[in-house]
C-alpha cells in the first residue's frame, strides 16, 4: 500500500475493532488489511499494546469535537445529546477499551463542557447547572445501553408486541396498538430528550405566566 502513514493505520485498526472487537485486531491482520508488512505497522505505531492506546486517545480526542447546534439553549442542548448518542452507538467497541482503560470521564469532559455553557445560557448555576448537565448527560448513556442490550438480549417469546396483542386489563385499544409495535428507539431517544430538557432548561419563548 502506498502512502502509509500513521492515521491510515489507525482508521484500518478502528475499523476492524469497529467490526468485530478489539480481540480481532492483530498486527498481522492489520498487515493483511492495508496490504503491507507486518513490520511496517510496527514502524508507524509501535508494538499492539501502543496501537491500542493510539485508538483509545484517539476515541477520546473524537468524542471531544461536538459542536452544538440550534439557536437556543434548548436546542444546542438537544443537538449536543444526538451527536453524543450517535457517536457512542457507532463505536461501542472503542468506547469499551476506554473505559477499561479507566478513561471514561476524560471521554466525557469536553461534552459536558458544551453542556455546562448551555445550562449557563439558559441561566441555571452552581449546582443546578452541574444537575442539569449529568441529567442529559446519563440520559444519553442510559438509552445507548438499553439499546445495545436490546440488540443483544437473545430473541424474546412471547416479546413485547405478543404480550400487549393479548392484553385485556385496559380499554385503551390505541395505546395497545402503540406498544404492540417494535419501539421506534429514534422516537422514544428524542421524545424523552425533549422533554427532559424542557424540564431542566424552560420551554423556550414560553409566555410569561400570571401573577409570577
Amino acid at each position: 500500500m502506498t502512502g502509509l502513514n500513521r492515521e491510515a493505520v489507525l482508521d484500518a485498526a478502528a475499523a476492524l475493532v469497529r467490526q468485530h472487537g478489539p480481540q480481532a485486531l492483530t498486527m498481522r491482520k492489520l498487515a493483511a488489511e492495508l496490504g503491507t508488512a507486518v513490520t511496517s505497522i510496527y514502524w508507524h505505531v509501535g508494538n499492539r499494546e501502543s496501537l491500542l492506546e493510539a485508538l483509545v486517545e484517539r476515541t477520546v480526542r473524537e468524542l471531544g469535537e461536538i459542536q452544538p447546534r440550534g439557536r437556543t439553549p434548548q436546542a444546542r442542548t438537544v443537538s449536543i445529546a444526538r451527536t453524543l448518542r450517535r457517536e457512542l452507538r457507532a463505536r461501542p467497541h472503542l468506547i469499551a477499551m476506554v473505559h477499561e482503560r479507566g478513561l471514561t470521564e476524560r471521554m466525557f469532559l469536553s461534552a459536558q463542557r458544551a453542556l455546562v455553557r448551555e445550562a449557563h445560557a439558559a441561566g441555571l448555576r452552581g449546582a443546578r447547572a452541574a444537575e442539569a448537565v449529568r441529567a442529559v448527560q446519563f440520559s444519553v448513556i442510559g438509552h445507548v445501553l438499553v439499546e445495545r442490550n436490546r440488540e443483544r438480549a437473545p430473541l424474546q417469546y412471547p416479546g413485547e408486541p405478543e404480550l400487549w396483542e393479548s392484553d385485556r386489563e385496559t380499554d385503551d385499544a390505541a395505546l395497545v396498538r402503540a406498544l404492540a409495535t417494535p419501539p421506534d428507539a429514534e422516537k422514544v431517544f428524542t421524545a424523552t430528550l425533549r422533554a427532559l430538557v424542557d424540564g431542566l432548561l424552560g420551554v423556550p419563548d414560553s409566555p410569561p405566566q400570571q401573577g409570577v
